[in-house]
């Protein structure tokens, strides 16, 4: 794989792991809507099982979170090291030539 694809590829990487760390965060939100209306209603059963899935997709969110910070510095590290907006440059003249 050259250079410039393993770039794009870990780009998309990066924005699949930022739309799945945005998830987490929207499963966070509902399961504390979830647990405000709960406090109406008052089911034992949601009272006492809602808090631990909050609790481990919490954990899930801050893994994600953490894991793109560092995926997304290594993506940053890697286009700095080989250049990668000289190597899209001669890419885009290269197309216009052969375009």
């Amino acid at each position: 794989m050259d250079k410039l694809k393993k770039f794009e590829l870990m780009e998309k990487i990066v924005r699949e792991l930022e739309d799945l760390k945005r998830s987490q965060q929207a499963v966070l939100e509902k399961i504390g809507k979830v647990e405000v209306d709960n406090i109406e209603l008052g089911d034992g059963r949601l009272e006492k099982v809602l808090p631990e899935i909050y609790q481990r997709t919490a954990e899930n969110s801050d893994a994600i979170g953490e894991l793109l910070d560092a995926f997304a510095e290594k993506t940053d590290d890697f286009a700095e090291k080989n250049n990668v907006e000289q190597l899209k440059q001669q890419q885009d003249m290269e197309g216009n030539r052969n375009g």
